[in-house]
C-alpha cells in the first residue's frame, strides 16, 4: 500500500469574511508534499502564503477543499508539526533554556531533567551551547531566531512550518542561518514548508519551489531545483540554480505586476 505524502492540500478555497464584504483568499489550491522534503514557498503579499502554514497547522479551517497531514484531514494542532515564526515571540522573563522548553511545558505542565538536557542539545545544534541561562534580550536578531527554531524542534515534529523566518535578518546573518538551517536538517530530517520572498534563499535552500499567483492565491507554477548534494556557499554560482533563480524572478514579477 502506498505511503500517503506528508501533506496534501486538496481543491482548497478560503473565503474570509469582513465588514467589507468577503475576501477571497485562496482558490483551488492543490499540492502535495513528500516526506523530508523541503518545499519553499513565493508569491506577492496577500496571496495566501501564510494562510496555508495556518491550515497545515490546524489553527485554520478551509473554506471548501481538503487539508490532509499523514493522510488524515486536520481539524486541529498537532504535536508532530512544529511553527517558526516571522520573529521569534520569545518570552523576555524567561531564559532561553525555558523558552526552548515552553512547548513541552504547556503540553505537559512539567519539564523533566531529559527535556532540559534535550533543550542543551538543541541549543548546540543551533550554534548556542552554553546560552541557555540567558535572557532573550542578551542575545542578537540571529541567536534569538536559532532559540525559536530549537523551540520549535523540541517535541521532534515530523513537519517543520517556517513562515518567513529570516526576513528580519541582516543579508549574511539570513544567509548563514540558511546553510545552518540545511546542517540540522542533514542530521535530522523533516518535512519543511518554508514561506519567503527571497528568490534566492527558496532556490537555494528547497528541494521544489511553488509560485503562487496574487490573490485569491494558487498556484501559478512548481519548479524542481536542479541542485544534487551537500549545499554550501559555492551552490550559489550554480549555472542550473542561477537559471532557476532568473525563472523565479520572472515569474514573480509578472505576478506582481498582473
Amino acid at each position: 500500500m502506498q505511503q500517503p505524502p506528508a501533506i496534501r492540500f486538496d481543491a482548497v478555497d478560503q473565503v474570509f469574511q469582513t465588514r467589507s464584504g468577503p475576501i477571497h483568499a485562496l482558490q483551488g489550491v492543490s499540492f502535495d508534499v513528500s516526506h523530508h522534503e523541503f518545499l519553499a514557498v513565493l508569491g506577492p503579499s496577500g496571496c495566501g502564503k501564510s494562510t496555508l502554514l495556518r491550515m497545515i497547522a490546524g489553527l485554520l479551517q478551509p473554506t471548501s477543499g481538503a487539508v490532509e497531514v499523514f493522510g488524515m484531514p486536520v481539524t486541529s494542532p498537532r504535536d508532530d508539526i512544529g511553527i517558526v515564526f516571522q520573529k521569534p515571540t520569545l518570552l523576555p522573563w524567561s531564559t532561553v533554556e525555558d523558552n526552548v522548553t515552553f512547548p513541552v511545558r504547556h503540553k505537559t505542565g512539567h519539564v523533566s531533567i531529559r527535556d532540559r538536557e534535550r533543550a542543551q542539545e538543541l541549543l548546540a545544534m543551533v550554534g548556542l551551547e552554553g546560552f541557555g541561562k540567558r535572557l532573550p534580550d542578551e542575545l542578537s536578531g540571529g541567536m534569538q531566531q536559532r532559540v525559536g527554531i530549537a523551540r520549535a524542534l523540541h517535541l521532534d515534529p515530523d513537519i517543520l512550518l517556517m513562515d518567513e523566518p529570516f526576513s528580519a535578518l541582516d543579508a549574511l546573518t539570513r544567509e548563514m542561518m540558511g546553510f545552518d538551517l540545511l546542517r540540522i536538517f542533514a542530521k535530522k530530517p523533516k518535512t519543511v514548508v518554508f514561506i519567503t520572498h527571497s528568490v534566492s534563499e527558496a532556490a537555494l535552500l528547497a528541494d521544489r519551489v511553488l509560485v503562487m499567483s496574487g490573490r485569491p492565491g494558487c498556484i501559478a507554477s512548481q519548479h524542481v531545483v536542479p541542485l544534487t548534494g551537500p549545499r554550501g556557499p559555492d551552490s550559489m554560482k550554480d549555472a542550473g540554480l542561477l537559471d532557476l533563480s532568473a525563472d523565479l524572478r520572472a515569474r514573480l514579477m509578472t505576478r506582481e505586476a498582473a
